[in-house]
């Protein structure tokens, strides 16, 4: 992707979405001395009718403070990650999306889908959610119960290793 502004271009927002990514960027993102990523997700977040995360984007916003006192969610295997962070309610179980005031953290990657689409009604309505389910063609069959395996550590310690998903 190549961004057509830059951070000072961007004022005010009405959602604050952060996505997550791999995990070496995460890292280099959530440790620059400079901070300048983060604190533009504290500054843009102030003034924000939500602030959400889908996947480990959520762990930017831990390390930004803006998960402190809230119940929120992550890609499972980052639930390791997100428990390192005292202040945050880790939601139980492995729910699709959770929110929480205005904050709404949702889970693995195709839980974006579920989590855009309640927060398109949110900002609308159920009925502008659902025309845009019906103009994506969006469908989902009701959860399959699995086991989600146990993550063994914070992916973010070890960015090399390779998360493994289960499969049906």
């Amino acid at each position: 992707m190549k961004p057509h502004k830059v951070f000072r271009d961007v004022s005010k927002l009405d959602v604050l979405w952060v996505p997550g990514g791999d995990p070496s960027a995460l890292n280099k993102l959530m440790n620059d001395p400079a901070r300048t990523y983060l604190n533009f997700l504290v500054t843009r977040s102030q003034k924000a009718r939500w602030v959400a995360s889908v996947c480990e984007g959520a762990m930017l916003l831990a390390k930004a403070g803006l998960l402190d006192g809230y119940n929120v969610t992550t890609h499972w295997a980052f639930i390791p990650c997100l428990k390192k962070f005292p202040a945050i309610k880790v939601a139980k179980g492995h729910p699709r999306f959770v929110i929480d005031r205005n904050r709404i953290t949702g889970g693995g990657i195709s839980s974006g889908l579920d989590e855009a689409l309640k927060l398109v009604e949110l900002l609308s309505s159920n009925e502008v959610a659902r025309q845009v389910q019906q103009n994506i063609q969006y469908y989902p069959r009701p959860p399959v119960k699995s086991k989600i395996p146990k993550p063994q550590g914070c992916p973010l310690e070890n960015p090399a290793r390779t998360i493994r998903c289960a499969t049906r």
